[in-house]
């Protein structure tokens, strides 16, 4: 029968870690009780900094929708979405996915929470499907509040949460993949009930949108461009009206077959 395997005390083990320390030729193994020469190491060519501004990583950035990667340099204000008063229709269309949903009625902030409520029940209608969603929005905007019964003035108070600006026909929610159309507008439906204001469900194709007014059907963006009445110029001289000369003799009056005959009155004897 074997004898078991004896082990070095722990007096031992620590004057190893010292001998090791200071003579840098000999390696401590971590599976053996004997010292070992350490092999020589070729000298590595050095990478060039300039062609290459950051280190490489195989672990992805961190990408959360939900939330800016740095906090706000100056707290937001309430403020409303831009309007593009130029005719763009930038974020109005499907660009990656086959389908979309676009907000309809008008422009509001709406919390992360509720953007997270309402990709949740997407994927939760479409549980075990293939497919990929895209978020065309991201809760950038900080809300700040302060407690009740609070005198005004003191600085906006404390941050609460984040919001997104979204103006009226942005596309908020994109999806891709072979999925049957009215099983995806199903899923569009029961997110546009957890979100605030109205929906409604767009295809790859569909035409743009100018503010509320759709592209297509005979209206072009020229057209909404153009003039709904004549514009006059403002540096247009006004006409002065033409009065008739006058004559050098007394105003004579012209009788007419309007006028009223004359009246004759019968006295009785």
């Amino acid at each position: 029968m074997a004898s078991p395997a004896i082990r070095p005390s722990a007096a031992c083990l620590r004057f190893l870690r010292l001998q090791t320390m200071n003579s840098p030729s000999l390696v401590l193994s971590s599976t053996r009780s004997h010292l070992r020469p350490q092999l020589p190491v070729t000298a590595r060519p050095t990478q060039d900094l300039s062609r290459c501004g950051r280190t490489f990583s195989t672990i992805p950035a961190r990408q959360d929708w939900l939330t800016p990667k740095r906090p706000e340099k100056r707290k937001s204000m309430v403020g409303r979405p831009r309007m593009p008063t130029g005719g763009s229709m930038r974020g109005t269309t499907v660009v990656w996915g086959d389908y979309g949903l676009r907000m309809r009625d008008h422009d509001r902030r709406v919390s992360a929470k509720q953007l997270r409520t309402g990709e949740q029940t997407i994927h939760q209608r479409l549980r075990g499907e293939r497919y990929k969603l895209y978020k065309r929005v991201s809760a950038n905007i900080g809300v700040y509040t302060k407690g009740n019964d609070v005198r005004m003035g003191k600085g906006k108070g404390k941050f609460d949460y984040w919001a997104a600006r979204i103006p009226v026909s942005r596309i908020v929610f994109e999806l891709k993949g072979n999925i049957h159309e009215q099983v995806v507008r199903d899923a569009f439906r029961l997110a546009g009930n957890k979100l605030p204001g109205l929906y409604e469900f767009v295809k790859k194709g569909d035409p743009p949108v100018v503010g509320i007014t759709k592209l297509g059907k005979g209206v072009t963006l020229e057209s909404l461009k153009e003039a709904k009445r004549p514009v006059e110029p403002k540096d247009k001289v006004p006409e002065q009206p033409v009065t008739p000369p006058m004559a050098d003799g007394p105003p004579q009056s012209v009788s007419t077959d309007f006028d009223k005959p004359p009246t004759t009155v019968h006295v009785s004897p």
